[in-house]
């Protein structure tokens, strides 16, 4: 099961560099918390896990979407 979680990660984070639009990589970072929580959930580190859910995949979110919307988006 964890392997199948890994591989997800790897890929997530490809996916995320990879992007243009910096919105769209902010929320691939946000779906690499997400299975970086199930990750930590897996190996019964459920305190990590629930900060990298509230910290990783919330709070840091928020921050990059309102960083990036204050700045002019042109390619």
């Amino acid at each position: 099961m964890n392997e199948i979680f890994l591989i997800i990660l790897v890929l997530a984070a490809v996916v995320a560099i990879e992007m243009k639009d910096l919105i769209h990589a902010t929320i691939m970072l946000a779906a690499f918390s997400l299975v970086l929580v199930f990750i930590f959930f897996t190996l019964q580190a459920l305190d990590v896990a629930i900060a990298e859910a509230a910290i990783g995949a919330g709070v840091s979110t928020v921050l990059f979407v309102v960083a990036i919307s204050k700045t002019r988006r042109h390619e």
